[in-house]
C-alpha cells in the first residue's frame, strides 16, 4: 500500500517499458541527499514510459511521516509502506537509497545505486542510474547491471 492506503503491485505496471523501485527513508541523511535528483529522474523519464516508486521499509518512520516527508519534497510518483520488511526482504534490499530497475518483461535489469555522487560534491559522478535508463530504453543490453548501494540500513522488523 502506498501512504494513501491504495494498493500497488507491479503488474499495475506491465504497460511501463520500466519500473524503478527505489528503497528510500525519511531519516537517512544519505537517502536524503539524493531526494532532489529522484524527483529529477522522475519527471525526465515519467513521459518515457518509466515509473518510479519508493518504498519505504524502515520500522520507526510511520506512514504519516512517509506522507509527509513525500509532500515536502514534491515526490509525484508512488511512495509504498512496506511495514514488515516483505518487499524488502524479498528484494534483498540493505540500505537507503538502493535502486531496482525491471523491464517491462519482469526482469531485473539493474541494482544498486541512483549515482556515487551522495554529497553532490564531485565533478564527474558517475550516472550509472540513467545510464541504465536510457540504454534500456534504446532497446540495447544494460552494460552496468550492478553497483554497490550505499546509504543508511533498513532498519526492519524483528521476525520472531
Amino acid at each position: 500500500k502506498d501512504y494513501t492506503g491504495v494498493d500497488h503491485a507491479l503488474s499495475d505496471y506491465k504497460k511501463k517499458k520500466a519500473v524503478v523501485l527505489m528503497f528510500i527513508a525519511t531519516q537517512c541523511p544519505v537517502s536524503n541527499a539524493y531526494n532532489d535528483r529522484m524527483v529529477s529522474l522522475d519527471a525526465d523519464y515519467r513521459d518515457r514510459g518509466v515509473q518510479f516508486i519508493g518504498i519505504n521499509s524502515n520500522k520507526q518512520e510511520p506512514v504519516d511521516e512517509v506522507a509527509r516527508h513525500a509532500g515536502e519534497h514534491g515526490f509525484q510518483f508512488p511512495v509504498l509502506k512496506d511495514p514488515n520488511n516483505v518487499i524488502a526482504d524479498r528484494f534483498g534490499a540493505q540500505v537507503t537509497p538502493e535502486i531496482y530497475v525491471i523491464d517491462d518483461k519482469g526482469v531485473l535489469r539493474y541494482h544498486g545505486y541512483i549515482d556515487d555522487d551522495q554529497y553532490q560534491k564531485k565533478e564527474k559522478a558517475s550516472q550509472d542510474l540513467r545510464a541504465a535508463l536510457d540504454t534500456l530504453l534504446s532497446g540495447k543490453a544494460v552494460s552496468v547491471e550492478r553497483t554497490k548501494a550505499f546509504g543508511c540500513t533498513i532498519k526492519r522488523v524483528s521476525k520472531s
